[in-house]
């Protein structure tokens, strides 16, 4: 009877760990943000997920890359499958993680890597950080990345169970935490969040001196990694400079990171001095006074840097290939979908409604 009653109190305690955690799991996955409106680049990490084709060449970086670059420009100009693997202030080691976990899926013929972001040495803000890693699966790529990029008052325990870090938004839940608790809409196409609004720069912000100029050696040691990561697999690594007019990219920063080029072999292309090659015009080709491009900039900008995918890489044109053409068929119908939807907002409200905060 006694080892009866022992196998029964083991088996009710087991029942009741199970139903804790999976109590635990449902609260947290109700009170996480849900990014499904105003701040929308919280929900750019987990779309990745959701793609069913390899692409040949994968976008890293911040807002550089996935306010900038149009994937369905690539498809449809050249055939080139890619994606953006991008969020809001993306600090470098958060590049390479994220980079290592798409590289054990697939393997892409080129890696595109912004360097805007080599300026930061150190975390810089928890809201960023939870932006960008809070849509990871977990993995050991996930957890090295929460390692690297939390700032002194994080700490691990709250990004594996976020139900410790968002327990108080019990006041801020809406309709929307209960909709979008499994399962979200994208708000990405490949990657690429677009803006169809326009604001025209009127004059750039003062340039500041900095009292060092001179980029971070944890910065370096990253993109060893993330050059060594591509060496393995065979990818060719490309640094870019996005042609966005500010904040400031400084001429010692670039002058760094060309010396970096030069000595490992790598292509840096600085895309800043070629904007009128490209086609750029800061009145009508931004959404917010020359920090990004609008979807207008990001068709130019992409239509050329395709160009150079096709001819100096040899990126391969795949629209010969029904299953990956009817998948960018998709893609393609999403982007103008979500294009006229934007157009209609803007011509109903003046303002994109449904894609900005406070107002």
């Amino acid at each position: 009877m006694a080892k009866k009653n022992k196998k029964v109190h083991i088996i009710c305690l087991v029942l009741c760990l199970v139903f804790v955690a999976a109590a635990v799991w449902l609260l947290g996955k109700l009170m996480q943000p849900k990014y499904m409106s105003g701040v929308l680049e919280g929900a750019m990490t987990a779309e990745y997920y959701n793609e069913t084709q390899p692409h040949d060449v994968i976008f890293i970086g911040d807002c550089e890359v996935y306010e900038n670059f149009s994937p369905v420009t690539l498809w449809e100009n050249y055939g080139i499958t890619s994606y953006i693997r991008g969020s809001a202030q993306q600090l470098i080691w958060q590049s390479y993680y994220l980079l290592e976990e798409a590289l054990e899926k697939e393997s892409p013929a080129v890696v595109v890597y912004n360097v805007q972001a080599m300026k930061y040495a150190q975390p810089q803000s928890e809201a960023y950080n939870r932006m960008a890693l809070d849509g990871m699966p977990l993995s050991q790529h996930k957890i090295d990345a929460i390692n690297a990029s939390m700032c002194e008052d994080e700490d691990m325990i709250s990004y594996l169970i976020p139900l410790l870090r968002y327990h108080s938004r019990w006041s801020e839940l809406s309709s929307e935490d209960l909709e979008y608790m499994f399962k979200k809409d994208p708000v990405t196409i490949s990657g690429y969040l677009m803006r169809a609004d326009t604001k025209p720069m009127t004059k750039l912000p003062n340039v500041p001196v900095l009292e060092d100029y001179t980029i971070g050696e944890r910065c370096w040691y990253y993109l060893d990694k993330m050059r060594e990561l591509c060496q393995t697999h065979g990818t060719e690594l490309v640094l870019i400079k996005s042609p966005s007019l500010w904040p400031h990219w400084y001429n010692e920063w670039d002058e760094q990171i060309s010396a970096y080029a030069e000595k490992y072999g790598l292509d840096y292309i600085n895309l800043l001095p070629y904007a009128d090659d490209i086609g750029l015009d800061m009145q009508t080709d931004t959404y917010d006074g020359g920090l990004h491009l609008n979807v207008y900039g990001a068709e130019k900008l992409s239509k050329y840097f395709g160009r150079i995918l096709r001819d100096k890489y040899e990126v391969h044109d795949r629209r010969d290939d029904a299953e990956i053409s009817e998948c960018w068929a998709q893609k393609c119908e999403d982007y103008y979908a979500l294009l006229s939807a934007q157009k209609a907002e803007l011509e109903k409200y003046g303002y994109l409604k449904s894609w900005t905060l406070g107002e």
